[in-house]
Protein backbone atom coordinates (compact mmCIF):
# COMPACT_ATOMS: atom_id res chain seq x y z
CA UNK A 1 0.00 0.00 0.00
CA UNK A 2 1.00 3.64 -0.33
CA UNK A 3 1.95 5.53 2.81
CA UNK A 4 3.96 8.44 4.09
CA UNK A 5 6.95 7.30 6.12
CA UNK A 6 10.35 8.39 7.42
CA UNK A 7 13.45 6.22 7.73
CA UNK A 8 15.30 8.55 10.14
CA UNK A 9 14.56 11.45 12.45
CA UNK A 10 14.64 14.90 10.93
CA UNK A 11 12.66 17.78 9.45
CA UNK A 12 9.68 17.56 7.12
CA UNK A 13 12.01 16.66 4.27
CA UNK A 14 12.48 13.13 5.68
CA UNK A 15 8.82 12.32 4.90
CA UNK A 16 8.40 10.31 1.73
CA UNK A 17 5.46 8.81 -0.14
CA UNK A 18 6.06 5.23 -1.22
CA UNK A 19 5.09 1.60 -0.90
CA UNK A 20 5.14 -0.05 2.53
CA UNK A 21 4.06 -3.50 3.66
CA UNK A 22 0.34 -4.10 3.98
CA UNK A 23 -0.70 -4.18 7.64
CA UNK A 24 -1.52 -7.49 9.30
CA UNK A 25 -4.88 -7.60 11.04
CA UNK A 26 -4.69 -9.07 14.54
CA UNK A 27 -7.56 -11.00 16.13
CA UNK A 28 -8.79 -7.96 18.09
CA UNK A 29 -8.07 -5.34 15.42
CA UNK A 30 -9.83 -4.11 12.30
CA UNK A 31 -8.41 -3.02 8.97
CA UNK A 32 -9.53 0.53 8.25
CA UNK A 33 -9.54 2.09 4.79
CA UNK A 34 -8.23 5.55 5.64
CA UNK A 35 -10.21 8.52 4.38
CA UNK A 36 -8.55 11.23 6.47
CA UNK A 37 -5.87 11.56 9.15
CA UNK A 38 -5.34 14.63 11.32
CA UNK A 39 -1.99 16.27 12.03
CA UNK A 40 -1.04 16.91 15.65
CA UNK A 41 2.04 18.58 17.16
CA UNK A 42 3.07 15.23 18.58
CA UNK A 43 3.53 13.98 15.00
CA UNK A 44 6.34 16.38 14.14
CA UNK A 45 7.84 16.02 17.61
CA UNK A 46 8.01 12.26 17.05
CA UNK A 47 9.45 12.79 13.56
CA UNK A 48 12.24 14.95 15.00
CA UNK A 49 13.07 12.35 17.67
CA UNK A 50 11.76 14.24 20.69
CA UNK A 51 9.76 11.17 21.80
CA UNK A 52 12.70 8.79 21.49
CA UNK A 53 12.90 8.43 25.27
CA UNK A 54 9.25 7.42 25.45
CA UNK A 55 8.59 5.27 22.38
CA UNK A 56 10.63 2.74 20.45
CA UNK A 57 10.79 3.57 16.74
CA UNK A 58 10.70 0.73 14.22
CA UNK A 59 11.84 2.39 10.99
CA UNK A 60 10.42 3.17 8.56
CA UNK A 61 7.82 4.95 10.67
CA UNK A 62 4.42 5.82 9.25
CA UNK A 63 3.32 8.92 11.21
CA UNK A 64 -0.14 9.80 12.45
CA UNK A 65 -2.38 8.65 15.32
CA UNK A 66 -5.74 10.16 14.29
CA UNK A 67 -7.92 8.53 11.65
CA UNK A 68 -11.37 8.39 10.14
CA UNK A 69 -12.33 5.76 7.63
CA UNK A 70 -14.25 2.60 6.80
CA UNK A 71 -13.83 -0.93 8.15
CA UNK A 72 -12.84 -3.32 5.36
CA UNK A 73 -11.78 -6.34 7.43
CA UNK A 74 -12.58 -7.12 11.07
CA UNK A 75 -10.17 -9.35 12.97
CA UNK A 76 -11.21 -12.96 13.47
CA UNK A 77 -12.33 -12.29 17.07
CA UNK A 78 -14.05 -8.96 16.43
CA UNK A 79 -17.83 -8.70 16.80
CA UNK A 80 -18.03 -4.95 17.54
CA UNK A 81 -17.58 -3.76 13.94
CA UNK A 82 -18.60 -5.02 10.51
CA UNK A 83 -17.38 -4.36 7.00
CA UNK A 84 -18.60 -0.95 5.89
CA UNK A 85 -18.81 0.62 9.35
CA UNK A 86 -17.51 4.19 9.51
CA UNK A 87 -15.06 4.65 12.40
CA UNK A 88 -12.75 7.14 14.07
CA UNK A 89 -9.65 6.24 16.02
CA UNK A 90 -6.78 7.41 18.16
CA UNK A 91 -4.53 4.63 16.87
CA UNK A 92 -1.64 4.94 19.26
CA UNK A 93 0.44 1.90 20.04
CA UNK A 94 3.34 1.62 22.48
CA UNK A 95 5.89 2.11 19.69
CA UNK A 96 6.21 4.23 16.56
CA UNK A 97 5.85 2.42 13.26
CA UNK A 98 2.31 1.78 11.98
CA UNK A 99 0.59 5.15 11.73
CA UNK A 100 -2.41 6.54 9.91
CA UNK A 101 -0.83 8.53 7.06
CA UNK A 102 -1.49 5.58 4.78
CA UNK A 103 -4.11 3.95 2.59
CA UNK A 104 -4.91 1.44 5.34
CA UNK A 105 -4.25 1.04 9.05
CA UNK A 106 -4.80 -1.98 11.31
CA UNK A 107 -6.42 -0.44 14.39
CA UNK A 108 -6.82 -2.24 17.73
CA UNK A 109 -10.36 -2.21 19.13
CA UNK A 110 -9.20 -0.18 22.13
CA UNK A 111 -8.48 2.74 19.79
CA UNK A 112 -11.77 2.93 17.89
CA UNK A 113 -15.35 4.22 18.04
CA UNK A 114 -18.07 4.81 15.48
CA UNK A 115 -17.75 7.98 13.42
CA UNK A 116 -20.22 10.77 14.23
CA UNK A 117 -22.76 10.71 11.43
CA UNK A 118 -22.99 14.48 11.17
CA UNK A 119 -19.26 15.05 10.66
CA UNK A 120 -17.36 14.76 7.39
CA UNK A 121 -14.40 12.39 7.26
CA UNK A 122 -12.10 15.41 7.51
CA UNK A 123 -13.86 16.78 10.58
CA UNK A 124 -14.11 13.36 12.20
CA UNK A 125 -10.37 12.75 11.76
CA UNK A 126 -9.71 15.88 13.80
CA UNK A 127 -11.69 14.70 16.82
CA UNK A 128 -9.92 11.73 18.48
CA UNK A 129 -6.59 12.94 19.92
CA UNK A 130 -7.61 16.48 20.79
CA UNK A 131 -11.06 15.43 21.96
CA UNK A 132 -9.73 12.65 24.18
CA UNK A 133 -7.07 14.96 25.60
CA UNK A 134 -9.59 17.64 26.52
CA UNK A 135 -12.19 15.17 27.80
CA UNK A 136 -9.79 13.19 29.97
CA UNK A 137 -8.08 16.25 31.46
CA UNK A 138 -11.31 18.11 32.23
CA UNK A 139 -13.45 15.24 33.47
CA UNK A 140 -10.94 12.83 35.01
CA UNK A 141 -7.96 14.93 36.13
CA UNK A 142 -9.20 18.47 36.79
CA UNK A 143 -12.71 17.14 37.53
CA UNK A 144 -14.29 20.42 36.50
CA UNK A 145 -17.64 21.21 38.11
CA UNK A 146 -20.53 23.47 37.20
CA UNK A 147 -19.94 27.07 38.23
CA UNK A 148 -16.14 26.83 38.34
CA UNK A 149 -13.83 29.09 36.34
CA UNK A 150 -11.41 27.33 33.99
CA UNK A 151 -8.46 28.92 32.20
CA UNK A 152 -7.65 27.22 28.87
CA UNK A 153 -4.46 28.15 27.02
CA UNK A 154 -4.21 28.28 23.21
CA UNK A 155 -8.00 28.19 23.15
CA UNK A 156 -8.22 28.45 19.35
CA UNK A 157 -5.93 25.46 18.74
CA UNK A 158 -6.85 21.81 18.40
CA UNK A 159 -6.88 20.77 22.06
CA UNK A 160 -7.82 24.22 23.32
CA UNK A 161 -10.89 24.55 21.10
CA UNK A 162 -12.14 21.16 22.32
CA UNK A 163 -11.44 22.07 25.94
CA UNK A 164 -13.38 25.33 25.71
CA UNK A 165 -16.45 23.55 24.30
CA UNK A 166 -16.31 20.69 26.79
CA UNK A 167 -15.73 22.91 29.82
CA UNK A 168 -18.64 25.13 28.79
CA UNK A 169 -20.78 22.00 28.37
CA UNK A 170 -19.85 21.00 31.93
CA UNK A 171 -21.26 24.32 33.12
CA UNK A 172 -17.96 26.08 33.79
CA UNK A 173 -17.02 29.65 33.02
CA UNK A 174 -14.19 29.44 30.49
CA UNK A 175 -11.42 31.98 29.97
CA UNK A 176 -9.33 31.20 26.91
CA UNK A 177 -6.02 32.68 25.78
CA UNK A 178 -5.77 33.45 22.06
CA UNK A 179 -4.39 36.00 19.65
CA UNK A 180 -6.74 38.90 18.97
CA UNK A 181 -7.74 37.69 15.51
CA UNK A 182 -9.07 34.48 17.14
CA UNK A 183 -11.14 36.19 19.85
CA UNK A 184 -14.44 35.92 17.99
CA UNK A 185 -13.70 32.25 17.29
CA UNK A 186 -13.15 31.58 21.01
CA UNK A 187 -16.36 33.44 21.89
CA UNK A 188 -18.20 31.24 19.41
CA UNK A 189 -16.95 28.18 21.27
CA UNK A 190 -18.31 29.48 24.57
CA UNK A 191 -15.20 31.11 26.04
CA UNK A 192 -14.13 34.58 27.18
CA UNK A 193 -10.97 35.40 25.21
CA UNK A 194 -7.88 37.11 26.59
CA UNK A 195 -4.75 37.94 24.61
CA UNK A 196 -1.70 35.93 25.55
CA UNK A 197 1.76 37.42 25.99
CA UNK A 198 3.14 40.05 28.32
CA UNK A 199 0.57 41.16 30.88
CA UNK A 200 -1.44 37.94 30.64
CA UNK A 201 -1.60 37.53 34.40
CA UNK A 202 -3.09 40.99 34.89
CA UNK A 203 -5.65 40.45 32.13
CA UNK A 204 -6.83 37.17 33.63
CA UNK A 205 -6.96 38.69 37.12
CA UNK A 206 -9.15 41.42 35.67
CA UNK A 207 -11.69 38.72 34.75
CA UNK A 208 -11.17 36.49 37.78
CA UNK A 209 -9.85 38.61 40.71
CA UNK A 210 -9.92 35.67 43.13
CA UNK A 211 -8.07 33.38 40.75
CA UNK A 212 -9.28 30.48 38.65
CA UNK A 213 -10.40 27.06 39.86
CA UNK A 214 -8.57 25.11 37.17
CA UNK A 215 -5.89 25.72 34.54
CA UNK A 216 -5.53 23.60 31.40
CA UNK A 217 -2.04 24.41 30.09
CA UNK A 218 -1.19 23.43 26.52
CA UNK A 219 1.82 25.72 26.10
CA UNK A 220 4.30 25.32 28.97
CA UNK A 221 7.28 27.55 29.77
CA UNK A 222 6.48 31.10 30.87
CA UNK A 223 2.78 30.52 30.30
CA UNK A 224 2.87 27.72 32.85
CA UNK A 225 4.73 29.90 35.34
CA UNK A 226 2.19 32.69 35.00
CA UNK A 227 -0.66 30.18 35.26
CA UNK A 228 0.62 28.81 38.56
CA UNK A 229 0.14 32.28 40.08
CA UNK A 230 -3.44 32.49 38.81
CA UNK A 231 -4.73 29.35 40.50
CA UNK A 232 -7.03 29.91 43.49
CA UNK A 233 -5.90 28.34 46.82
CA UNK A 234 -7.89 25.15 46.25
CA UNK A 235 -7.47 25.19 42.47
CA UNK A 236 -5.90 22.62 40.15
CA UNK A 237 -3.26 22.87 37.44
CA UNK A 238 -2.64 20.40 34.61
CA UNK A 239 -0.21 20.66 31.69
CA UNK A 240 0.03 18.52 28.58
CA UNK A 241 3.07 20.48 27.39
CA UNK A 242 5.54 20.79 30.26
CA UNK A 243 6.57 18.15 32.82
CA UNK A 244 7.82 20.98 35.06
CA UNK A 245 4.20 21.49 36.05
CA UNK A 246 4.89 19.20 39.02
CA UNK A 247 7.19 21.85 40.51
CA UNK A 248 4.14 24.12 40.77
CA UNK A 249 2.04 21.47 42.46
CA UNK A 250 0.28 20.47 39.25
CA UNK A 251 0.11 17.32 37.17
CA UNK A 252 1.43 16.37 33.74
CA UNK A 253 -0.91 14.36 31.51
CA UNK A 254 -0.48 12.36 28.29
CA UNK A 255 -3.66 11.30 26.51
CA UNK A 256 -4.62 7.61 26.48
CA UNK A 257 -6.64 5.56 23.99
CA UNK A 258 -10.04 4.79 25.51
CA UNK A 259 -12.91 3.46 23.39
CA UNK A 260 -15.60 4.52 25.87
CA UNK A 261 -14.27 8.07 26.06
CA UNK A 262 -14.06 8.17 22.27
CA UNK A 263 -17.63 6.87 21.99
CA UNK A 264 -18.78 9.63 24.34
CA UNK A 265 -17.03 12.26 22.21
CA UNK A 266 -18.74 10.89 19.11
CA UNK A 267 -22.11 11.18 20.88
CA UNK A 268 -21.38 14.78 21.92
CA UNK A 269 -20.44 15.64 18.34
CA UNK A 270 -23.65 14.10 17.02
CA UNK A 271 -25.63 16.06 19.63
CA UNK A 272 -24.09 19.30 18.40
CA UNK A 273 -22.14 19.94 21.61
CA UNK A 274 -18.76 19.60 19.87
CA UNK A 275 -17.70 20.89 16.50
CA UNK A 276 -14.35 20.40 14.80
CA UNK A 277 -12.91 23.34 12.88
CA UNK A 278 -10.70 22.17 9.99
CA UNK A 279 -8.44 25.03 8.97
CA UNK A 280 -6.76 23.33 6.01
CA UNK A 281 -6.59 19.98 4.24
CA UNK A 282 -3.72 18.45 2.27
CA UNK A 283 -3.55 15.42 -0.02
CA UNK A 284 -1.46 12.54 1.26
CA UNK A 285 1.54 13.36 -0.94
CA UNK A 286 1.73 16.82 0.68
CA UNK A 287 2.04 15.53 4.24
CA UNK A 288 5.35 17.38 4.63
CA UNK A 289 3.55 20.68 3.98
CA UNK A 290 0.94 19.74 6.56
CA UNK A 291 3.71 19.07 9.08
CA UNK A 292 5.36 22.41 8.30
CA UNK A 293 2.11 24.27 8.86
CA UNK A 294 1.48 22.45 12.14
CA UNK A 295 4.99 23.23 13.31
CA UNK A 296 4.38 26.95 12.86
CA UNK A 297 1.98 26.67 15.82
CA UNK A 298 -0.57 29.24 14.66
CA UNK A 299 -3.32 26.99 13.37
CA UNK A 300 -6.95 27.54 14.27
CA UNK A 301 -8.50 24.14 14.91
CA UNK A 302 -7.13 21.21 12.91
CA UNK A 303 -4.96 20.38 9.89
CA UNK A 304 -6.03 17.22 8.06
CA UNK A 305 -4.42 14.94 5.47
CA UNK A 306 -6.87 13.33 3.03
CA UNK A 307 -6.54 10.08 1.08
CA UNK A 308 -8.28 10.68 -2.24
CA UNK A 309 -9.47 7.24 -3.28
CA UNK A 310 -11.47 8.63 -6.21
CA UNK A 311 -8.21 9.78 -7.74
CA UNK A 312 -6.65 6.37 -7.29
CA UNK A 313 -4.54 7.55 -4.34
CA UNK A 314 -2.21 10.48 -4.50
CA UNK A 315 0.95 10.64 -6.49
CA UNK A 316 3.61 13.21 -7.08
CA UNK A 317 6.75 14.25 -5.27
CA UNK A 318 7.09 14.67 -1.52
CA UNK A 319 9.36 16.51 0.86
CA UNK A 320 11.20 19.78 0.19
Amino acid sequence: MKAISYARYGGPEVLALGEVRDPKVGPDSVLVKVRAAAVNPVDWKAREGHLDGLFESAFPVVPGWDVSGVVVQPGVAVSEFDVGDEVIGYVREDFLSRGTFAEYVAAPLRTLARKPGNLSYEEAAGLPLVGLTAYQVLSKVLQVKRGETVLVHAAAGGVGSMAVQLAAHLGARVIGTASEHNHDFVRGLGGEPVTYGEGLGERVRGLAPEGVDAVFDTVGGDTLRVSANLVAPEGRLVSIADVDVVTYGGRYYFVRPDPEDLRRLSELAEAGVLRVHVSETFPLHRAADAHRLSQEGRTRGKIVVVVDWDAGAEGGSQGV
